[in-house]
């Protein structure tokens, strides 16, 4: 499963679809604006909200929450002591755990569980210029986690970078 994102979809305030690669519409990222934290919401075609995307108020490193239904998904933020500047770990609520690494600013990175590929997301693939994709690797994995983890992550590299 390929899904193409647009990198203006960091906006705040401003609605951005997430295409398959066929071009139809398969998820809305709603961006919240006049929030005091960075907040989206991740919506299927019919506008059911998949996954809450929300900046942690309190904490000492940046920190993105994820919820489905009001229930904890995952937290996020970049790993300790990593001798990468872009690996990032992905806390599930179950207790496992995700890996995220690579080139996060250049849109070039994997999304890892237990060292196995679950999605690969690249602008290499496309010619559509600020687009990349977020290949879905298996077929049991979760597209919008995916694609939640990756939005969070390059929020919190591009916040990083601005710091």
């Amino acid at each position: 499963m390929r899904f193409l994102v647009y990198d203006r979809l960091l906006g705040f305030g401003d609605d951005y679809w997430i295409e398959d690669d066929r071009g139809s519409k398969v998820f809305l990222v709603d961006g919240k604006a006049l929030r005091l934290r960075d907040t989206w919401e991740l919506k299927d075609a019919q506008g059911r909200v998949l996954v809450d995307i929300h900046q942690k108020m309190l904490a000492l490193r940046d920190t993105m929450v994820l919820q489905r239904s009001g229930e904890p998904l995952a937290t996020i933020r970049r790993k300790r002591l990593s001798l990468l500047r872009n690996h990032y770990r992905v806390a599930l609520a179950d207790g496992s755990e995700l890996d995220v690494s690579g080139k996060v600013l250049d849109r070039e990175f994997a999304v890892e569980y237990d060292g196995e590929l679950l999605a690969v997301i690249s602008r290499r693939w496309l010619t559509v210029r600020d687009t990349y994709g977020v290949d879905v690797v298996r077929e049991d994995a979760d597209p919008a986690l995916l694609i939640a983890v990756a939005v969070c992550v390059i929020h919190l590299a591009e916040k990083e970078r601005e710091d």
